[in-house]
């Protein structure tokens, strides 16, 4: 009888304990930068370290679009990625980051003026697109997506690349290493 009473005492002290460390968390603040000032918002979590030289390659894969005008929050998620890592000392040199778009997400490729003329609300993602890419991040398009839902080359925003399809580009990317972001 003893060793259950201590045994639930233990229990309690645990959820206590799980409980005070998650209000820790619950009070911090999500910020933007250091690269993102717009995009990208994230908390500090204390005791996580990286090795001088810690490097990533990972792909995002993207099927899904947000609403009209919106900005597609699985696209915000590289911009999160790189101001956490590099906030914690990673160095942003050493973050090889590949978005790979297919689905319905590929008309979110398109400049501002095509997807206006598409949807009527100008393209909420242009913006971060252009800015990730500016950060070294490399976008892909699936080609057969782009096929699907007509989406030209030359209707999308500059810099993004087209490979034969998202499975092409998944392929390739893990010949090279990367990973890919399950989230």
């Amino acid at each position: 009888m003893n060793r259950i009473k201590v045994t639930s005492r233990a229990s309690l002290g645990l959820v206590v304990t799980f409980f005070m460390a998650g209000q820790a968390f619950a009070k911090s603040e999500f910020e933007y930068g250091p690269v993102f000032s717009s995009f990208g918002k994230h908390a500090p979590v204390e005791g996580v370290s990286f090795t001088e030289n810690q490097a990533f390659k990972v792909a995002f894969d993207v099927a899904k679009a947000a609403g009209p005008g919106e900005v597609n929050r699985k696209f915000e998620s590289l911009a999160r990625f790189i101001n956490m890592h590099v906030a914690n000392g990673v160095k942003q040199e050493n973050l090889s980051l590949v978005l790979v778009v297919h689905g319905s997400a590929t008309e979110e490729m398109l400049k501002t003026a095509s997807f206006k003329q598409r949807k009527g609300q100008p393209n909420g993602n242009e913006v971060l697109l252009t800015e990730l890419m500016k950060q070294g991040v490399e976008v892909i398009v699936c080609g057969q997506s782009a096929a699907a839902h007509g989406v030209e080359k030359n209707a999308m925003i500059e810099g993004v690349k087209m490979d034969l399809s998202a499975m092409t580009a998944h392929a390739r990317l893990a010949q090279k290493g990367y990973s890919v972001n399950p989230f």
